[in-house]
């Protein structure tokens, strides 16, 4: 290498740098594809970052060697108050409700007590289970022959019933829709719970049952989507569901459940499309016009040019980058989190003080909008001094792309700083999944995004799935197009 001239010696030592650099690149992707392995694999699932204080678990390792000293010692006195240890706390056995039915069992002695005196009983509740109980509703109607009309006949006319000429009544129905959309069991299940109290059911008896509710619900269905279009604040996300077709035998075609959440309204509703193009959400927001909040998934781009369009940000999706790339660059990643927790903070602020939409505006204007310009500025001269390829750059890159709608909610105390609020409607779908693995065809996935946004919308408005579904598929039949509005979870009454 010395005896090299000078100028080879300089474009080795370059060639040698470009190569060492690449090689650190290819490394540290490597780390982090590891590291969010394990995080998938066993990390926490919360997203709180909490910043060490100093001097805390840091480690120096700048290590001295140096003569072992002959230990100092010396004498302390003190006193310290004796700390009276709190009474150990008894468990409280909470009484059973009263509403639930007693079945009263006498115990006597077995001792003659024939002339003894009764001064008292103790009496001992222990809480039992049967499991739910069937019962047939008989309809007799009687049949006459009038009179005056002795060739006409007349009999008592059959309530309507959701499936005419069927033998499963609402009640039924509910019980079956709610034990699979609400407490995650497939038909194959619930027909071995039936099964064990003598109740023979074939599944394709339940999807036939199942299939005819949908059908019945649907104009109740559709009044919510209309109902849901008609906001002007809207939260979006998407999640899969997988979907068996007749063009891949063998495996599941990956649809989309695409979510719709009204934060003002609580009213939920999905819908699903066989893709993730903007196809989704272009159909169902075609007349749209207010605030839509979103992550920053590329098929929400195209209202970015939309004058009646307003797109807000999710400061969650931007808060999870960088907490990724903690391991990458600690440093950069953790001032810009210790500023995120500060805008959070606000927002605690404010439900904590149950403010209003107005009260909630100003608040953010003085505290939360200062924080966004450090943000700003940091991230303005930090960008370009990172690797755009390391997960760092790309979390900042994302942040910085992203910024217009990150910082829309400060115009508005009735937006949201993330878009949390619809990925919690969308949790029930992932525990579907484990349960009942995918959806039976195209029409079966949207039937299954019907039910999670009914019963999505009860959860929200504290409304007994079981109570309103039995209720409503009594009631629809009969109902006519112009009270299907007072049907919805969030205005209804049950008939007395």
């Amino acid at each position: 290498m010395e005896n090299l001239p000078v100028e080879q010696r300089v474009t080795i030592t370059k060639k040698q740098h470009e190569f060492f650099l690449n090689q650190q690149k290819e490394i540290d992707l490597l780390k982090h594809q590891l590291a969010e392995l394990q995080r998938m694999l066993f990390g926490a699932k919360s997203e709180r970052f909490a910043p060490a204080s100093e001097g805390q678990l840091s480690l120096s390792l700048d290590i001295t060697v140096s003569e072992p000293q002959a230990e100092e010692v010396q004498d302390i006195a003190y006193q310290r108050k004796k700390v009276k240890k709190a009474p150990k706390k008894i468990p409280v056995r909470l009484p059973i409700p009263s509403h639930i039915p007693r079945v009263e069992i006498e115990i006597y002695p077995k001792e003659d007590i024939k002339h003894a005196k009764k001064i008292g009983e103790s009496v001992t509740e222990v809480l039992e289970y049967k499991p739910g109980t069937f019962y047939v509703k008989k309809y007799i109607r009687y049949k006459y022959v009038l009179p005056l009309s002795p060739e006409k006949i007349v009999i008592g006319e059959l309530p309507s019933l959701p499936i005419p000429r069927g033998n499963a009544g609402a009640s039924l129905l509910a019980h079956i829709m709610v034990s699979k959309y609400v407490d995650h069991l497939p038909f194959h299940r619930q027909k071995k719970i039936f099964a064990r109290q003598d109740i023979e059911l074939s599944e394709s008896t339940l999807n036939g049952w199942f299939s005819s509710s949908c059908k019945l619900l649907e104009p109740l269905y559709n009044v919510l989507r209309e109902k849901v279009k008609q906001v002007d604040y809207l939260m979006a996300d998407e999640t899969p569901i997988p979907v068996l077709t007749k063009n891949k035998p063998g495996s599941a075609h990956k649809g989309y459940f695409w979510v719709y959440y009204d934060p003002l309204g609580g009213t939920a509703c999905f819908d699903y499309h066989p893709s993730r193009g903007r196809e989704g959400p272009n159909d169902f927001l075609k007349n749209f016009k207010g605030a839509l909040q979103t992550d920053g998934y590329v098929a929400y781009d195209i209202y970015e040019k939309d004058p009646e369009v307003q797109l807000l940000g999710c400061l969650a999706h931007a808060r999870r980058k960088l907490e990724h790339a903690l391991d990458n660059d600690r440093q950069r990643a953790e001032y810009a989190l210790k500023l995120i927790a500060e805008l959070y903070s606000v927002e605690r602020q404010a439900r904590k003080e149950n403010l209003s939409h107005q009260e909630r505006k100003a608040l953010r204007d003085k505290h939360a909008r200062p924080v966004w310009d450090t943000l700003k500025q940091w991230m303005d001269q930090e960008l370009y001094k990172v690797l755009p390829d390391s997960v760092i750059g790309k979390a900042m890159a994302y942040t910085h792309k992203l910024w217009p709608r990150l910082v829309g909610y400060l115009s508005d105390g009735r937006y949201e700083i993330d878009n949390n609020l619809v990925e919690n409607r969308i949790r029930p779908t992932t525990l579907g999944r484990k349960n009942f693995l995918f959806a039976g065809s195209h029409k079966g996935a949207q039937r299954a995004a019907m039910m999670y946004s009914f019963l999505g919308s009860c959860k929200k408005n504290d409304v007994n799935p079981f109570a309103w579904l039995a209720d409503v598929l009594a009631r629809i039949p009969e109902c006519k197009v112009s009270q299907l509005d007072e049907l919805l979870p969030e205005n209804w009454n049950p008939r007395q």
